[in-house]
């Protein structure tokens, strides 16, 4: 019983600690600045589909490098699956990003590929590792 009671301290120790917002994975990690990199695969179902996304894609992709903050906007298209593309973003903040993605333009682009989409839009946000 003794033990137990030297060792109540440090479990309680432990548990406060892993309690803590610092270890919380659910913690809201402070905001990056800088530079917004987004990288999006967007699959067509099929061929014929394919070839009518083509135009919507240069449309989008034209539109979107006049967006204010933009720095680079490119679309990829993959090897030996030419209904798989994979669009490559740089904004000079996130703020220029949200504005791109509330954009007319985009909310029209979306709303035209989404009953041609293979599977869900898939967007990741990403930040330079410092």
């Amino acid at each position: 019983m003794d033990q137990l009671h030297r060792l109540s301290p440090v479990l309680a120790l432990i548990v406060l600690t892993l309690a803590s917002p610092a270890f919380s994975q659910n913690a809201p990690a402070p905001a990056p600045t800088g530079p917004v990199y987004v990288v999006t695969h967007v699959d067509i179902l099929g061929p014929a589909n394919t070839e009518k996304a083509k135009p919507m894609l240069r449309q989008f992709i034209s539109d979107s490098r006049k967006d204010s903050g933009n720095v680079r906007f490119e679309m990829l298209q993959q090897d030996g699956r030419a209904n798989h593309f994979t669009i490559v973003e740089v904004w000079q903040t996130r703020q220029a990003y949200e504005a791109h993605n509330a954009a007319e333009h985009t909310r029209q682009f979306r709303e035209k590929v989404q009953p041609i989409l293979g599977s869900p839009w898939d967007d990741v946000m990403l930040y330079l590792f410092q």
